[in-house]
């Protein structure tokens, strides 16, 4: 499965989370290490979801970069 992960940088590190995976979530100091740990919080939700027999949800989120006049 593919899911969309939103990529944030703040002031001294990097957050992430999962539009498709309420609660999903990741925070790491660079953004290789922000997407190892999504790509781990992904795995721990999805497995949380089938041990509580809750359904898996499909990925439906996309994103694309929109360019401004600012």
């Amino acid at each position: 499965m593919r899911y969309l992960a939103v990529l944030e940088k703040g002031p001294t590190s990097y957050g992430a989370h999962v539009p498709d995976l309420p609660g999903c979530i990741a925070v790491g100091e660079t953004k290789e290490e922000v997407l190892v740990l999504i790509r781990e919080s992904i795995e721990f939700h999805l497995e949380g979801l089938k041990q509580t027999g809750q359904p898996i949800p499909d990925p439906s989120s996309t994103g694309e970069l929109v360019d401004v006049a600012a």
